[in-house]
């Protein structure tokens, strides 16, 4: 959701929450979930801009997060060394927990069939949880949950700093694609600009999360409209193979 478009506005007071009428997580929860920071990225007139995108951590080493995160100057999707600086702020859900990790993202690889990309870590995180990948086809009615990191609105937005959270409901099943709206806290409940790569998870009672897929765009937010996201269980084995 605009995740690598909107530019990075500095300087503003007070907490900045993300995903649309959800709900702030609390601490511990979540803790797959990245924050990705981009800065000094070119445009085609030789100046620079700030941005974020979300993410989710699925190895000790590499993140899970929207293709169109990592561009050129001409916004075409890129694999190899990441095109601009780009920090993953890890382990917490508010910037301002002295406990956060930060890495920086060395590389990236983009999915051929969809709007999803790996990108590895400049060094292992072995104390947080990863998030597994679902293997089966998402269903028609399925709950899941969002955990992102962008704004609350599309009105200004700016990135947060507090992990919001809130769950949809799958409405379409698509070759690369899983399209959701909003379930939970409000039906409106919907990604924003720089939830992008935000992962859309299966929670199970008394086990582990499973990925599903990935946030990629959709209309302004909040909004009770279908959301698109990208799929996961058809490009396990790509996945497998880019990340080692």
């Amino acid at each position: 959701m605009g995740g690598a478009v909107a530019a990075l506005v500095l300087g503003l007071s007070g907490p900045a929450f993300a995903v649309a009428d959800g709900v702030p997580a609390q601490p511990g929860q979540y803790q797959f979930s990245v924050k990705l920071t981009m800065t000094d990225i070119p445009l085609p007139d030789g100046t620079h801009y700030n941005s974020a995108c979300s993410a989710a951590l699925i190895s000790d080493q590499w993140i899970i997060t929207a293709g169109h995160c990592f561009h050129d100057v001409n916004r075409n999707p890129v694999s190899g060394p990441v095109p601009y600086a780009t920090t993953a702020t890890l382990g917490v859900v508010d910037l301002a927990d002295p406990g956060a990790e930060v890495v920086d993202v060395v590389s990236v690889r983009q999915s051929p069939t969809n709007d999803i990309a790996v990108a590895e870590l400049a060094r292992p995180v072995t104390d947080l949880p990863t998030l597994a990948l679902s293997q089966a086809r998402p269903k028609k009615g399925e709950i899941l949950r969002i955990a992102g990191w962008g704004a609350d609105n599309s009105v200004d937005p700016v990135p947060g700093t507090h992990m919001t959270t809130g769950q949809v409901q799958v409405s379409t099943v698509r070759t690369g694609t899983v399209g959701v709206h909003g379930y939970a806290p409000q039906p409106d409940t919907s990604a924003c600009p720089y939830d992008s790569g935000a992962p859309y998870f299966l929670e199970r009672a008394n086990q582990a999360p499973l990925l599903v897929s990935v946030e990629s765009t959709g209309p302004d937010c909040p909004h009770n409209q279908e959301e698109t996201t990208s799929r996961v269980d058809n490009i396990i084995a790509w996945i497998d193979q880019a990340t080692g």
